[in-house]
């Protein structure tokens, strides 16, 4: 999309940046513009177009797996009663995680991802930094894109999770607020894969 975008911007042609309102207008543009267009570059928007069309295609086709596989996995359904965590991000971490026993608790969990505070400790004083960027990068966007997800309906429920939230959201920032929401949904994850439990709205971990 982004290939595309940029070439057509070199003969005038602007599209908006959203993939929807990509869908929706490139085909009518292409035939729109044809006359900016000479005959070998609207041969290669339309290949690239193709080209497009049949990796939608190809992410649809793997969405589905993906959802059926969060449907039929019954760890992953556990999982996918978190808020913020979905059918990719429930098989991949049950993919990368294997047996959660290896972990003693939930903040190991976090920690293997990298999602808790880098300490340093000087004087006898322990001082708490940015997290760490150990662990697997992957499944901590994951987490932390589906945290983010969550934060703009945090306004509209009154439950303690949602509470906190809001509360954090005023202390820190909604970026620092994802970042401590998915560290405690890999705190959940641990918790209800250890204990075979689904998510209840008022647990806290």
């Amino acid at each position: 999309m982004n290939e595309i975008r940029g070439l057509l911007s070199e003969y005038g042609i602007i599209l908006p940046p959203s993939i929807t309102k990509f869908r929706a207008l490139i085909v009518d543009q292409l035939h729109k513009e044809q006359a900016k267009l000479t005959t070998l570059s609207a041969e290669v928007f339309w290949q690239l177009y193709d080209a497009f069309r049949a990796l939608e295609k190809r992410l649809e086709y793997y969405d589905e797996k993906l959802a059926a596989i969060g449907q039929a996995h019954p760890a992953c359904q556990r999982l996918q009663t978190i808020p913020g965590i979905g059918p990719v991000t429930a098989t991949a971490l049950i993919a990368a995680i294997g047996n959660v026993t290896q972990f003693k608790n939930g903040r190991q969990l976090a920690a293997w991802l990298g999602l808790v505070p880098r300490e340093h400790s000087t004087g006898g004083q322990p001082r708490l930094l940015g997290i760490s960027i150990r662990g697997d990068r992957y499944l901590r966007k994951l987490l932390v894109h589906g945290a983010r997800a969550t934060l703009r309906w945090v306004d509209t429920k009154g439950d303690d999770r949602s509470q906190w939230l809001r509360a954090l959201i005023a202390r820190r920032g909604k970026n620092r607020a994802a970042v401590a929401l998915a560290n405690k949904n890999a705190r959940m994850v641990w918790a209800l894969l250890a204990h075979n439990q689904a998510y209840r709205v008022r647990t806290v971990i």
